[in-house]
């Protein structure tokens, strides 16, 4: 860890353009030399090839899940390492590699020495989610979730109402999986050990379902109600339209015949905790 690409996003929860140059401060403190700088979305991410040609062997990422997943997909087959800092608002996948820790702290000990560890996620198509993947009517709340964070209030309002209505329609039909009810509001799939594990939210009390909603809005929906829970290889939906998915948050219309299933990447990942 010498030369690195710093790709930030300042729309994510906590990557400020202030905590940015502050982070660019300690690399040329550290020795470190910063041989780029992606400010995404406004820019493109950087390509492997660009990566090699400006001597990169590690890409510092600081911004949300979602952006990480877009970096972490397009960098798939980059040799080099990428450093992921908490930048977002969840910051799900840097918690796993790095626990609590800050920023500033993740650099110094990545740069004294950093564990070189290979993740799991699920896999649709061309979409990966490392965190995990979403499928359902609760997907929906998304769109209400982003308005809360941008602080549009009646654009948060409508968006809710609008998935209000869908998680109280007929729910998602899943395709060969016994073990879970029929249709679901929300199903989260993470990848473990090879296998899908899938969790199934079946919520159909106003009670349950006022939860699913603000859980989703506030924090980790899973806990709004019961879940059941099952693993298997593979996953498809049995609806006759694309459903609406979120791959570490971020949406995407899939086609009901996709397989989704688990794999790995190659070890690229620095971890320190």
């Amino acid at each position: 860890m010498q030369r690195l690409w710093f790709i930030t996003n300042p729309g994510s929860g906590s990557a400020s353009e202030e905590k940015c140059e502050a982070l660019e401060a300690l690399f040329g403190e550290r020795g470190l030399q910063l041989g780029g700088r992606t400010r995404f979305p406004d820019e493109d991410l950087p390509q492997p090839g660009t990566l090699d040609s400006a001597g990169i062997d590690t890409v510092v990422l600081f911004a949300g899940d979602g952006t990480i997943n877009a970096a972490a997909c397009a960098l798939a087959d980059w040799r080099g390492d990428l450093l992921i800092l908490p930048g977002g608002t969840m910051n799900l996948l840097a918690k796993l590699l790095h626990g609590e820790a800050e920023p500033a702290d993740i650099i110094h000990a990545a740069h004294q020495g950093a564990e070189r560890i290979a993740l799991p996620y699920v896999e649709a198509g061309q979409h990966r989610a490392f965190v995990g993947l979403i499928l359902g009517p609760a997907a929906s709340w998304v769109r209400a979730r982003e308005a809360a964070r941008a602080g549009k209030l009646r654009q948060m309002l409508r968006a809710a109402r609008g998935a209000w209505g869908r998680t109280f329609g007929q729910g998602l039909r899943l395709r060969g999986l016994a073990g879970l009810p029929r249709r679901v509001q929300a199903v989260f799939v993470q990848a473990v050990g090879g296998r899908l594990r899938i969790a199934a939210i079946d919520a159909r009390d106003w009670g349950s379902i006022l939860a699913l909603g603000w859980e989703f809005l506030t924090g980790d929906w899973v806990n709004a109600a019961a879940v059941t829970e099952i693993k298997a290889p593979e996953l498809r939906t049995a609806e006759r339209r694309p459903v609406l998915a979120l791959f570490d948050g971020e949406p995407v219309m899939i086609e009901p015949d996709l397989v989704i299933r688990a794999g790995e990447t190659r070890p690229q990942f620095l971890k320190t905790a």
